[in-house]
């Protein structure tokens, strides 16, 4: 290695771009791979690709739990649940509103104790709390108080939007959100 070195150095080459990967220290050892920065960034990347699949993982599995359920109660205005339906106050969306609460249930199961998926965390906290509040409500009863009505109105609105917010969640934990 030294006399490549000198020779390089006599013919005026310089020689720190051969040095910049080079180490005193024998291949193999832990001191090498550590100072190595292709390792380090190997492991970023492997990393990296591990969330990657843990997050396309996530998405497929949640993905097809929503599908079913949204084809079967529908979402938006076509959901059964939402505040322009004459279903809001039946056992039909009292159905919905379980699907959704066990759909985001199942969604915070396949993310405990992961790292992201913060937009997915909160939907799904947020659907869960929707839903047991239209239960405690008795919405699905048809109340006939107004002030009970009225305060079915926000619940049934988040459950109606359940299966599009809680797949926005899956797409984002992709990018990590």
């Amino acid at each position: 290695m030294k006399r490549r070195l000198m020779w390089m150095a006599g013919t005026g080459m310089t020689a720190v771009a051969l040095l910049a990967g080079c180490s005193d220290t024998p291949v193999g050892t832990g001191a090498h791979r550590a100072a190595s920065p292709v390792a380090s960034a190997g492991r970023e990347a492997a990393t990296e690709s591990s969330r990657a699949a843990v997050a396309e993982h996530v998405r497929t599995v949640v993905e097809d739990r929503l599908s079913a359920d949204e084809t079967r109660f529908g979402s938006g205005t076509g959901s059964p649940c939402s505040t322009s339906s004459p279903a809001m106050f039946t056992a039909r969306c009292g159905a919905a509103a379980q699907a959704t609460g066990a759909d985001a249930s199942f969604a915070l199961e396949q993310i405990d104790r992961r790292e992201g998926f913060a937009t997915l965390r909160s939907v799904a906290k947020k659907l869960r709390t929707a839903v047991a509040g239209y239960e405690r409500l008795g919405c699905a009863d048809a109340p006939t108080d107004a002030a009970a009505r009225h305060a079915c109105l926000e619940p049934a609105a988040l459950i109606a939007q359940a299966f599009p917010d809680l797949r926005s969640g899956t797409d984002l934990g992709l990018r990590g959100a």
